[in-house]
């Protein structure tokens, strides 16, 4: 491919070192839910080869099936099709969204493996995108060692199956779906096969939300003993969304910082240049910047770190196919030694592509591309609709079902459609995060701690007021801290599930 393609379709056509690298988003981010999320876990991790757009047909097929069962009597499995009809379609049905309220398609909790064959697509039509193979590669990239990550995935699979240890509840509805099942699926642990990325000495000297995902996965996954199926499933939902939506904005932030070094170097901006690989892998990899904050709107700050990005992304991948051009290409960028040698060869390419007029080149692409850049259309509205439905309250076309979503971390502060997303996690996200950071101590902690472990997924409070804020009303109604009105930030977590 050459540079003359790249410019007239630069979102499809990336570099390959870039494609391939450690710190490009990838699967693309498009449209999700929580419930989205969590039944695409199923998918990935349980149901080999199971594709996302055959989603939306086996739950059309599924339903039709169903209503036979309730009209002929010869057709009945394990319980009559009145009583299957009701446990579909009023027990286990999760409520649509306004725009969503007038069409027909399957659309159920994602409490057992097999509800995952028939709902919970991201698309009701055409190629969906795969929310499950997201987690999983935050598993492989935030795991100490590729052993460490097939451990996780193996727990993980069991902690998803429907086992003795489960209510009862999940146990009969396991048997009836799978009594059910009609074209030979069967819930078999896909597989892990080893990723070459970043190097695992690298990976456990950084600090990033996909490291503090994977062994708060450890926690939620201990934490199911302690509860029913349907309350575990809200607690992994919750995890789920804040680890999958902040390892995005992490990779915008890496992707953004890279580009300013890279368009220091070659005079576009004022920025520091790293002196040694060191102080690159601190400035650029690191991953403890505080991107949203408690109380606040979170969508504007989410729209700049995703224009931020794409416009990063187009930059790199110009200077990448320029010197490609120049017989100088870049065979990888998986590692920040891969970094560091790529800054380097832009250093002592810096005057031939600046005689190349490289600068102006990008520009010009920044021009054509402004919309998209802006996150009004493709990539841009597709990363903002990700990050803002995954981790926003489930808007629901009934407004007596309003509570049903209770995993959310952005609520609208305002019954009015144009209300601000504001960051504010519900009680399940509230009882995840708590449960989460004190699993790896005994006993209670302080507040501080809290704040500590939210900002690993780049998330802020004012741990100063935090006793008279809505953090600390929730912190004190979900019985999660020792009240004391006069301790501020000295307030204790308890664990809430009795032993972490």
């Amino acid at each position: 491919m050459s540079v003359e393609k790249f410019l007239d379709e630069p979102w499809k056509n990336s570099h390959r070192a870039y494609d391939e690298s450690s710190f490009n988003i990838r699967p693309a981010p498009e449209f999700s839910t929580g419930e989205v999320a969590v039944a695409s876990l199923y998918r990935a991790s349980g149901f080999m080869g199971y594709a996302e757009n055959g989603v939306p047909k086996a739950g059309r097929e599924f339903e039709r099936a169903s209503d036979k069962e309730k009209n002929d009597p010869k057709a009945r499995s394990v319980v009559s099709g009145d009583i299957w009809r009701t446990v579909l379609h009023r027990v286990l049905e999760s409520p649509k969204v306004p725009k969503q309220s007038s069409k027909r398609f399957l659309s159920l909790t994602p409490l057992v493996p097999d509800v995952a064959l028939y709902s919970g697509s991201a698309r009701l039509a055409g190629n969906s995108w795969n929310p499950g193979a997201l987690v999983k590669r935050m598993v492989q990239l935030g795991a100490a060692s590729h052993g460490d990550a097939e451990r996780q995935w193996e727990r993980l699979f069991v902690a998803l199956s429907v086992g003795e240890n489960d209510d009862i509840w999940a146990r009969w509805l396991g048997e009836q779906f799978m009594a059910r099942r009609r074209n030979g699926e069967e819930w078999l642990r896909t597989s892990f096969d080893p990723v070459d990325g970043m190097p695992d000495g690298e990976k456990n000297k950084l600090i990033f939300p996909a490291k503090q995902f994977v062994r708060d996965l450890d926690a939620i996954i201990d934490a199911k003993p302690h509860m029913t199926r349907r309350q575990w499933i809200s607690l992994l939902e919750a995890l789920v969304r804040i680890g999958s939506v902040s390892h995005v904005l992490w990779l915008c932030r890496v992707n953004d910082r890279l580009w300013r070094v890279v368009a220091s170097l070659l005079g576009h901006m004022d920025g520091k240049i790293p002196s040694t690989v060191d102080e690159m892998f601190d400035d650029i990899l690191h991953g403890e910047t505080r991107s949203l904050s408690y109380g606040n709107p979170a969508v504007p700050t989410i729209k700049d770190y995703a224009s931020r990005y794409l416009l990063a992304r187009l930059g790199i991948n110009r200077v990448l196919w320029e010197l490609e051009a120049r017989g100088k290409g870049v065979v990888k960028l998986k590692s920040a030694e891969d970094l560091w040698a790529f800054m380097r060869l832009v250093q002592r390419e810096a005057p031939a592509l600046k005689s190349s007029r490289i600068i102006e080149s990008f520009r010009e692409l920044q021009d054509k591309e402004s919309r998209t850049v802006a996150c009004k259309k493709g990539v841009g509205t597709n990363l903002i609709e990700f990050s803002q439905y995954t981790l926003g309250q489930r808007q629901t076309s009934d407004e007596s079902l309003r509570g049903y979503d209770q995993s959310y971390f952005l609520r609208k502060r305002g019954a009015s459609r144009s209300a601000p997303w504001v960051l504010s996690p519900g009680p399940v996200a509230v009882l995840a995060v708590v449960h989460c950071c004190l699993h790896e101590v005994k006993g209670p902690r302080s507040v501080q701690r809290l704040s500590k472990h939210l900002g690993m997924y780049g998330i802020e409070f004012d741990v100063e007021n935090v006793n008279d804020s809505d953090l600390g009303r929730q912190l004190r109604m979900l019985g999660l801290v020792l009240d004391s009105p006069d301790a501020e930030s000295g307030m204790l977590l308890i664990p809430p599930f009795g032993t972490s």
